[in-house]
């Protein structure tokens, strides 16, 4: 069964820092732009940031630009997004997805191939 595993939401202080990691299992992304979209309580899912494969170029959404980093460990087949400088408003469950478009595609996208089932990130102020 081909998945992607989120982990390390929690609850964190605004001004704070989380790092997310994504897991792949049951087959390996090779060749696939991985990426984050979230969704608070009563809003459309949002693109949070995208990377594609190989030379790791990122795209940003712009509400997180400046202040979250996606990165890509290739041998673990795993994602990460660090946050920083949290703010209540980045209170979401965030979603870790796959997909053969190019990162700077994704902003307009809804429907991707592949999605985790997502880990909830709460910001306190």
């Amino acid at each position: 069964q081909v998945q992607l595993v989120e982990s390390g939401g929690g609850l964190v202080q605004a001004g704070g820092s989380l790092t997310l990691s994504c897991a792949a299992s049951g087959r390996t992304f090779s060749g696939y732009t991985m990426g984050w979209f979230r969704q608070a309580p009563g809003k459309e899912r949002e693109f949070v940031a995208a990377i594609n494969w190989g030379g790791g170029s990122t795209y940003y959404g712009d509400s997180v630009k400046g202040r979250v980093t996606i990165s890509r460990v290739y041998a673990k087949d795993t994602l990460y997004l660090h946050l920083n400088s949290l703010k209540p408003e980045d209170t979401a469950v965030y979603y870790c997805a796959a997909d053969l478009a190019p990162s700077t595609n994704w902003h307009r996208m809804r429907s991707l191939e592949v999605w985790g089932q997502g880990t909830l990130v709460t910001v306190s102020s």
